[in-house]
């Protein structure tokens, strides 16, 4: 409970704070805006993870849904009872891991030097995200936009909200019904936040 209070302060703060700054428009134009790419390559976790499902979240998930912004960190998540299969794969394709994370997980270094974070969700809206991803032009399989901003705002980072207000101003009415249900669902507490945002989002949009 301390967690999800900390977390609903510090959305409230980012939201008042852009709120009194924010002005109609950006400086980037609105192609670029809805400009999809997938320019720095990714790990093929594919040929690497072959025993249990997965789903890749954080900032490689964004490109999806917001023009591509620069990460070198893949986080994906799993189920719990995918753990063993999962480092199991992992060890198998040479990864080191590197330790556990603050939250439920670990870090791992691949072959390829690639930083990957290994996100065990408990939470019961898990096993369904990732068994209906989206598709990257890979092949990768990546976190439906709805429990990706179900995820960012859990988190509410400075950076996970930027990308939350980005995506949900990209966002086309169909998306935006079922982000409301699925946040209604999982983080009541974060409804009126959430329509703040998806304001804030389409606000940059306009010119």
């Amino acid at each position: 409970m301390l967690i999800q209070d900390l977390s609903l302060q510090k959305r409230q703060f980012f939201i008042n704070l852009i709120k009194k700054r924010v002005k109609s428009g950006t400086g980037s134009s609105v192609e670029f805006l809805h400009k999809r790419t997938w320019t720095y390559p990714v790990s093929n976790l594919n040929s690497i993870i072959t025993h249990a499902s997965f789903v890749i979240v954080g900032g490689i998930a964004t490109r999806l849904y917001m023009p591509e912004r620069m990460t070198l960190d893949i986080d994906i998540l799993i189920k719990p009872e995918d753990c063993e299969l999962v480092y199991q794969d992992l060890q198998n394709a040479n990864s080191q891991k590197i330790g556990d994370l603050s939250i439920s997980g670990s870090q791992w270094q691949l072959a390829d030097n690639t930083s990957l974070d290994v996100l065990v969700g408990e939470d019961e809206w898990v096993a369904e995200a990732i068994s209906k991803p989206n598709y990257a032009p890979d092949g990768l399989p990546i976190i439906a936009l709805p429990y990706l901003i179900l995820m960012k705002l859990s988190a509410s980072r400075t950076q996970d909200l930027a990308d939350i207000s980005r995506m949900l101003g990209l966002a086309k009415e169909p998306e935006l019904i079922k982000i409301r249900e699925v946040v209604k669902t999982y983080l009541p507490s974060a409804i009126e936040d959430l329509e703040s945002l998806i304001m804030l989002g389409k606000l940059e949009l306009e010119n």
